[in-house]
């Protein structure tokens, strides 16, 4: 019976932990290769993409969706999508979609001439299911040996954990002032 509570907490640690691992930004330093646009349509993998863009009609089975390739300095390729992410989940409120790939445009290089970027981005890269991590923002770096350091996840993983050990102190006090009587007058007529 143990093993089954243990094995209920794990799975919702791991959901957590991936909801944050994709909703929170990450930032890539790599070479933009190349630029593109191309009609996508929604299948399977649908959740993976943003909302309906903003001010296009709803019930929209496709839609061209901006993508940037790159080449990190370790010569992994990754390509990320751009999408405007709106008002909707997650609340980066990205709404200059068109404007970010001419800046990606702009950074393009080759592999003589680097012009090194870094590429804020959320979500996941997999090659099997077709997902995309979204692109957010592009910033020229000095080098590929630049350090970014996760300020925002730095906050609000300390929020987050603030508030998680607030709950599970004030339920287990709740739990020992309120509960444990109750269950211990309520078994001791028991006897």
């Amino acid at each position: 019976m143990v093993y089954v509570k243990w094995v209920f907490i794990i799975a919702f640690w791991l959901v957590v932990g991936a909801f944050l691992h994709y909703t929170l930004p990450q930032h890539d330093i790599a070479r933009i290769t190349d630029t593109y646009e191309k009609r996508v349509d929604f299948g399977e993998n649908s959740i993976f993409w943003a909302n309906q863009g903003t001010g296009e009609v709803e019930g929209t089975v496709n839609r061209d969706v901006f993508f940037i390739t790159a080449v990190r300095d370790n010569g992994r390729v990754m390509v990320y999508r751009n999408e405007d992410t709106g008002w909707g989940w997650p609340p980066y409120f990205k709404f200059d979609t068109s404007n970010l790939q001419a800046e990606a445009a702009d950074l393009k290089s080759t592999s003589e001439n680097p012009r090194w970027v870094s590429i804020r981005h959320y979500g996941w890269r997999n090659e099997f299911i077709s997902i995309y991590p979204n692109a957010v923002t592009i910033k020229r770096v000095a080098g590929p040996d630049v350090q970014i350091i996760p300020w925002f996840n730095i906050i609000v993983l300390t929020l987050l954990f603030a508030l998680f050990w607030a709950v599970r102190v004030r339920w287990k006090r709740f739990r020992r002032n309120r509960i444990n009587p109750k269950v211990d007058e309520w078994t001791d007529g028991w006897g």
